[in-house]
């Protein structure tokens, strides 16, 4: 389904959200007339239009697109390696989540970490990427109350999904660790390391580590 959004977009919804970033994938590669940016959801594609752009000759190509994005050569997802320090001052709800799930501490920390998993879109703040789909065992609410402040690079978990803070920000996601690395930078290009369609494997380091981690990832 395709509708207005605003002024200047149309929002397509898809079935999942591999459908959304096939479509975003397809309209980057070869951009319809008029289209000039496309932002990926959990399962919808928001297209900004020009503003001269006629919005049923766009939704013809975007039409177009959906039906040849089938068919599509989409590349291969790059994989992202997030170490984290789980537990303890860095992880202030790993307890609370291996009661909720029934586990013991370790192992939701090898559940975790054993658990290839997918940037789905990014959202509620400047390189926050919503990531899924966690195994059902993992799979816990939010905070009844939300945190004002929850640190940069935590690493926390809400319903299905997993994500890590990319600056102090409020949030009420379970914190079951922290990673030293850096997720965002406004002076660089692209400014945040994780993308829609990464796959993203969590490895368990020791405080020790922490320091030799510090920073922004070499492979950004």
């Amino acid at each position: 389904m395709i509708r207005p959004f605003g002024e200047r977009g149309l929002l397509v919804e898809l079935d999942d959200a591999e459908g959304a970033q096939r479509l975003d994938t397809v309209l980057r590669r070869d951009p319809p007339r008029g289209v000039l940016g496309t932002v990926p959801g959990l399962a919808s594609l928001l297209v900004e239009l020009d503003p001269a752009a006629h919005p049923a000759a766009a939704e013809a190509a975007i039409n177009a697109a959906i039906a040849s994005g089938a068919e599509a050569d989409v590349p291969a997802p790059r994989t992202r390696v997030i170490p984290v320090v789980y537990g303890g001052e860095h992880g202030p709800d790993l307890a609370d989540v291996a009661a909720l799930a029934g586990l013991t501490e370790d192992e939701v920390i090898a559940l975790h970490a054993s658990t290839v998993v997918r940037v789905r879109f990014l959202g509620f703040a400047p390189g926050f990427a919503y990531i899924g789909d966690l195994p059902e065992a993992l799979r816990v609410p939010r905070l009844a109350t939300p945190r004002t402040r929850t640190p940069a690079g935590s690493v926390a978990i809400a319903d299905a999904m997993t994500g890590i803070y990319p600056a102090a920000l409020p949030g009420g996601w379970r914190v079951i660790g922290r990673t030293p690395v850096d997720l965002f930078d406004a002076r660089r290009d692209p400014p945040a390391y994780l993308a829609p369609g990464d796959e993203v494997r969590f490895v368990a380091i020791g405080v020790d580590a922490w320091d030799g981690h510090r920073g922004p990832p070499a492979d950004w």
